[in-house]
């Protein structure tokens, strides 16, 4: 998968609000009639499948000990510790009911931590919770395992990296945004780029398999000169992923990002701009564009997996192991377990009562169907790989492509006019132009925005 040269004008004419395609259905599907009964149903047939999946955990750590101006992450801002620990109780519980519910003979591939600020909690309080983790489900301690946590660099010095290493964490995933003074001010994250080279090397000589930053563009005061000095910054570095996010400014949803001064950020020509710049810097440097603002060096397993065809979206992002029923544990997480999604409460004192009451914490999902599945591998097929085979869908779903999916096909016909996709008798193919657009090639396949769906509570493409 390639980039040809970014596209502004392209881009802008495309420029609208989507999902960002890490489940389908949406979330917004998501209902309150799934019930925990449902899941647990679910989880029960998993484990009865001919070939039992492989799971993925994902810990949600929701506690920050600042507060970022433009995070609209599921958090609770306080410099006061103490205020984990009826959290952590509570997630233990859960591990505990939740690994009950999965036969032991199905090993952990993958366990990521993410926030919040996972390394808010102490190293012995993270220890704990790994090797509870380990009592209840089945994590083999070996060299293919992929144990990943986000990092505030504000938070943590070289030995604690080391310290997570010993705990078992072999990838590492900075939350960087931007490293200009003045940006950083404005979103009140101040972090200097030798503490976070600091980290970097701390964690290739404990030997982390992969380092990755989180970019954020469309921030308060950023520009294309002050972004270009960032990246030069992050490529003296070299991490070995990269994501850049756009920055959605939502302050109605987002009482945070009311700190935010609207008329401090940048027009969207900048922002395009912006974009455009990192998209041709990162490629310049050898960075390979694996999709959805995502960009990996060509030995990292992003690339190999999106060359193999085992690349997967999921809640996570881009991930390797797209052949895992994912479990979320603690407040807000989601689950993707056999035909079913599902949303944890996303309140922390009632995720917290309902499991002092002794009940699984699901609060909301939906039971996949039939033609959700036929969806669901097209959009993972063309946000992963860029292309459907149309003999792969008939053999597998006994539908006629051509036929079950002519209005999509009808639909993309002004994007084949642009040059963003090929239709042939074989299937569809994603151009080296249309790799940047995605989102909006997906679009066309979601049955759930179609005719009338409301895009405007989703993102910008770009």
């Amino acid at each position: 998968m390639q980039v040809q040269e970014f596209d502004g004008d392209l881009i802008r004419r495309y420029d609208t609000n989507g999902p960002r395609y890490t489940s389908y259905p949406t979330a917004l599907q998501f209902h309150d009639q799934f019930e925990v009964e449902n899941y647990c149903q679910q989880a029960e047939a998993s484990n009865e499948d001919l070939i039992p999946r492989p799971l993925s955990l994902y810990i949600h750590i929701p506690f920050c000990e600042s507060l970022c101006y433009y995070c609209g992450c599921n958090k609770l801002v306080t410099q006061h510790p103490e205020q984990a620990l009826p959290y952590l109780s509570a997630l233990h519980q859960e591990i505990t009911w939740q690994g009950a519910l999965f036969d032991n003979d199905r090993p952990v591939e993958q366990l990521h931590l993410g926030g919040g600020t996972p390394t808010y909690i102490n190293d012995v309080q993270l220890y704990e919770l790994l090797q509870h983790c380990t009592r209840h489900f089945n994590i083999p301690r070996n060299e293919d395992r992929e144990w990943s946590i986000e990092v505030d660099p504000r938070t943590v010095d070289p030995d604690r990296i080391k310290n997570l290493a010993k705990l078992g964490f072999n990838r590492l995933s900075l939350g960087i945004q931007d490293f200009n003074p003045v940006v950083q001010e404005a979103v009140n994250r101040i972090q200097t780029v030798e503490g976070t080279a600091a980290l970097v090397k701390a964690a290739r000589q404990c030997g982390f398999r992969s380092v990755s930053f989180d970019l954020i563009y469309g921030l308060p005061f950023q520009s294309t000169a002050s972004f270009a000095g960032t990246l030069e910054q992050v490529l003296e570095l070299k991490p070995d992923r990269l994501s850049i996010y756009n920055y959605a400014h939502m302050p109605a949803l987002f009482k945070a990002q009311k700190l935010i001064r609207e008329e401090d950020l940048p027009s969207p020509e900048e922002k395009l701009a912006i974009m455009g710049l990192c998209t041709e810097t990162l490629i310049g440097a050898g960075y390979q564009y694996i999709g959805m603002d995502h960009f990996a060096l060509p030995d990292d397993d992003l690339v190999k997996a999106r060359d193999d065809g085992t690349l997967q979206r999921n809640f996570q992002g881009y991930s390797t192991r797209g052949n895992c029923d994912l479990i979320g544990l603690g407040v807000s997480s989601i689950s993707q377990v056999h035909d079913s999604l599902s949303q944890n409460i996303k309140h922390l004192k009632l995720y917290q009562e309902c499991i002092e009451n002794g009940r699984l914490p699901v609060e909301r999902g939906l039971i996949i169907t039939e033609e959700d599945r036929l969806r669901r591998q097209i959009i993972q097929n063309l946000m992963c790989q860029g292309r459907v085979s149309f003999k792969e869908l008939q053999n597998k779903f006994d539908i006629d492509p051509k036929i079950h999916l002519s209005g999509e096909l009808f639909r993309l016909r002004p994007m084949i006019d642009d040059g963003l996709v090929n239709i042939s008798a074989t299937g569809i193919e994603v151009t080296d132009r249309g790799h940047l657009l995605l989102r909006n090639i997906a679009m066309v396949f979601d049955e759930y925005l179609q005719p009338t769906g409301d895009q405007r509570r989703f993102s910008k493409v770009i």
